[in-house]
């Protein structure tokens, strides 16, 4: 008997606060008939998707996760590239064993309808009130040369990675508290190395928020390294997911007091 999938995205808490967190790529399940289609084998996908980092958006007392893969539909990604269709589209990974058939593009595409609009609907009623922030929690692979590959320098690839490539300017004060408070959090015995647009500077996700409410909504990407887990084996430290966890909640604070600074 096949297990049941998921409903494809879940909200958590009252959907009040000010601070919303969001981890809209930490899916890993596909509908049957994405999964009869897909070249991926189960370790790649899960290697190019971001697992564990809805643990990390807990550490808002509101958040939203999607548990769908971004392989069956990336809500980070605007409408017309959400449905992965050439390797272009997906760095270069070969998705599908055979074009998928319009219909289940279509399906697809109806999750990220839904999505949108009901995330929308909350939003809007939290816009009403007045300014929000959403934290838009991600995960990014630093030993793409194998599982024995030297780990990429931390040069160019900070322990977290701030987003703000369409972040309207009246938001600054918000990403520098942000990355202020998160960099002086300890971690794993050590200050986190947080840094901005040096890997990413966020994408679909970030940019609705700033188009739909460019006065009252502000996204910002958070990228996390994949040092709380092994991104070959899946092999996660759980202890390190709750520090950084905590190291988010700890963060919300001195965002909240930067967005009434903004308003």
């Amino acid at each position: 008997m096949a297990a049941r999938l998921s409903a494809p995205y879940s909200f958590h808490g009252d959907f009040e606060s000010r601070v919303i967190g969001a981890a809209i790529h930490a899916g890993h399940e596909t509908r049957p008939e994405v999964a009869d289609l897909l070249a991926l084998d189960e370790e790649t996908r899960w290697r190019e998707e971001d697992p564990h980092t809805q643990r990390i958006a807990a550490g808002c007392t509101t958040y939203v996760v999607a548990n769908r893969s971004r392989f069956e539909v990336d809500l980070n990604r605007e409408r017309h590239e959400a449905v992965y269709c050439t390797a272009e589209e997906s760095w270069g990974l070969q998705v599908w064993r055979d074009e998928p058939p319009p219909a289940l593009v279509d399906r697809s595409l109806q999750i990220y309808d839904n999505f949108y609009a009901e995330l929308g609907a909350r939003f809007d009623q939290l816009a009403a009130a007045g300014p929000f922030v959403v934290l838009d929690v991600h995960a990014y692979n630093h030993r793409r040369g194998g599982p024995a590959a030297v780990p990429a320098p931390q040069e160019g690839n900070p322990d977290v990675n701030v987003g703000t490539g369409s972040m309207p300017e009246i938001w600054r004060g918000i990403a520098d508290a942000l990355m202020a408070a998160l960099s002086q959090t300890v971690v794993r015995g050590q200050g986190l190395d947080v840094r901005e647009n040096v890997r990413f500077v966020g994408r679909g996700f970030p940019l609705w928020v700033h188009r739909r409410y460019p006065d009252r909504g502000c996204a910002l990407a958070l990228e996390f390294k994949k040092t709380f887990m092994d991104e070959w084996t899946g092999r996660v430290d759980d202890n390190h997911i709750s520090e950084l966890t905590m190291a988010l909640q700890s963060a919300v604070p001195s965002v909240i007091h930067a967005l009434e600074v903004a308003a």
